[in-house]
């Protein structure tokens, strides 16, 4: 995940996005606000600060979501890409966004009740993945949420999309197992995974069944949840 990499994506990013999901018959929104109403269903009512980082936010596409699913908490962006940050802001006037540098993260210590990182970790390089948690585990607040959401690498559909998406070719996406254990290891408690995201729009008359299928290893997506 680098500067010149998504500079270079963040006007054309939400097409890309757009014709890479057609195939679900959704739209790059609906994933957003999945995981948002995900977080929330997780951890609203429990944040021991009512801030939320949206680290590696991009061109803010959950960051809108998050503050419509945790009302009364204010919500900051992080992104290495000063470009990707421009339409962020314009796009979510009430969130603040920061340049982030390296896998420094531009907050204080302790300062935020939840960490939401979705589908950034498989664009960072792997041996990098423990200074980027360590960073996160810095600026959450004592039993602050860390919610981490990738792509699935057991789910046929999932590689086939990663592998075709134009900004996602040097990606290498992330075993729940592995991740699991990198949070552990970062000193967060009690690390879960659960997974997300089973049915395409023409199944949709079964997507009230996903939270009890979060055990099967199926989901398009997953998501490790843990506390500081």
């Amino acid at each position: 995940m680098t500067e010149p990499e998504f500079d270079r994506y963040a006007s054309s990013y939400r097409q890309l996005h757009a014709e890479n999901v057609r195939i679900t018959g959704e739209s790059p929104d609906y994933f957003a606000e999945y995981k948002a109403i995900h977080a929330a269903r997780l951890a609203r009512g429990r944040l021991p600060a009512p801030r939320i980082l949206d680290y590696g936010c991009g061109i803010g596409n959950s960051t809108g979501f998050l503050l419509r699913h945790f009302p009364g908490c204010e919500v900051a962006g992080t992104d290495p890409s000063g470009a990707s940050l421009d339409i962020a802001r314009a796009r979510t006037p009430g969130a603040r966004f920061e340049p982030m540098q390296g896998d420094s993260i531009p907050f204080e210590p302790g300062h935020f009740g939840l960490a939401f990182v979705s589908c950034v970790l498989h664009h960072v390089p792997h041996d990098r993945h423990a200074s980027v948690l360590s960073a996160l585990r810095r600026v959450l607040a004592p039993g602050g949420w860390l919610l981490v959401y990738e792509h699935n690498p057991l789910n046929p559909l999932t590689v086939r999309a990663v592998e075709s998406c134009e900004f996602d070719r040097a990606a290498v996406l992330i075993g729940a197992r592995a991740l699991r254990q990198a949070v552990a290891a970062a000193g967060f408690a009690a690390p879960a995974t659960r997974y997300v995201v089973f049915f395409p729009r023409p199944l949709s008359f079964l997507r009230w069944s996903e939270p009890m299928l979060s055990w099967l290893p199926l989901g398009a997506q997953y998501c490790i949840a843990a506390r500081k």
